[in-house]
């Protein structure tokens, strides 16, 4: 078994044996968002524009973990959100399990809405601080009515145990919490509809170390047993390495490489992956 580092925590590589088919679960092609001077935080000179998401083209796979990795202010947060619509792009085409996206109607995509979900980066400002748990992740299941009143509950309890959290929860408030355990909370908000796809954005940037690597193990777990595909956003190398089937690199918007992960951290192409790399000791060549 491989071995990697994850900020300097020695940890078994985890390998997939989904079966990743040849028709793509996401297809997206010549994507590209385009923020006026005012509307992004990236700097754009006065009068100017930013293109924040530049011409993307990727293929992800059912079973997959897709890493997509970068400093920060690449565009891969921006990205993740317009697969999801959570933003509207300004050019290119996005498919799920055959269906175009960007021509679904509001009410199409709200069922959509159920098979393509998020875990954000920040578990302290992700949760309704005015919201039991309970509540948090019933939400979802009461919004798209996909279980009676009588099930909701022990559908919540389900969730709970499968984050590795207990029925002591359900009556607490988000404060109550650690930033470990509401990472878990938003995780199993997440899965209370049984998605296909998820979109974790940079879901361990705002924990502690080992904190951190408890929830990469757990999102790896998890794909296992429900049988989950991921794009994994990261602009750590090491934790993308760790939980990806593949890894692609964005730069100012663009992905600049796609492949393998052993391929992408073995053996780069372009000169800002190397960068990458050898910015981080355990991975330099």
């Amino acid at each position: 078994m491989l071995v990697v580092r994850i900020r300097g925590q020695e940890c078994p590589r985890h390998t997939f044996s989904a079966n990743i088919r040849d028709v793509p679960l996401l297809e997206i092609r010549n994507l590209t968002k385009v923020f006026p001077h005012g509307e992004s935080a990236l700097g754009a000179k006065a009068g100017g524009e930013v293109r924040a998401v530049d011409n993307v083209s990727l293929d992800i796979h059912p079973g997959e973990t897709l890493g997509l990795v970068g400093e920060s202010g690449s565009g891969k947060s921006t990205l993740g959100r317009l697969i999801l619509r959570l933003i509207e792009p300004t050019a290119g085409s996005i498919r799920f399990d055959g269906r175009d996206l960007l021509a679904a109607s509001r009410s199409e995509m709200r069922r959509l809405r159920r098979d393509l979900q998020i875990i954000f980066q920040d578990p302290f400002a992700s949760l309704d601080p005015r919201y039991r748990v309970e509540d948090i992740i019933a939400e979802p299941l009461i919004i798209h009515g996909t279980a009676s009143n009588d099930a909701v509950r022990a559908r919540v309890l389900e969730l709970l145990r499968a984050v590795g959290l207990d029925e002591s929860a359900l009556r607490r408030y988000p404060h109550e919490f650690s930033g470990g355990q509401r990472q878990r909370i938003g995780i199993a908000r997440a899965l209370a509809l049984r998605p296909k796809f998820i979109v974790c954005d940079e879901p361990v940037s705002a924990l502690d170390v080992s904190v951190g690597a408890q929830i990469v193990n757990l999102l790896a777990q998890l794909q296992r047993d429900f049988g989950l595909t991921y794009l994994f956003i990261s602009h750590s190398m090491p934790v993308v390495r760790y939980l990806s089937t593949r890894i692609a690199v964005m730069y100012r918007g663009q992905i600049v490489e796609v492949g393998d992960t052993d391929q992408i951290t073995q053996r780069p192409a372009h000169p800002y992956t190397r960068s990458l790399l050898e910015a981080t000791p355990e991975l330099a060549i």
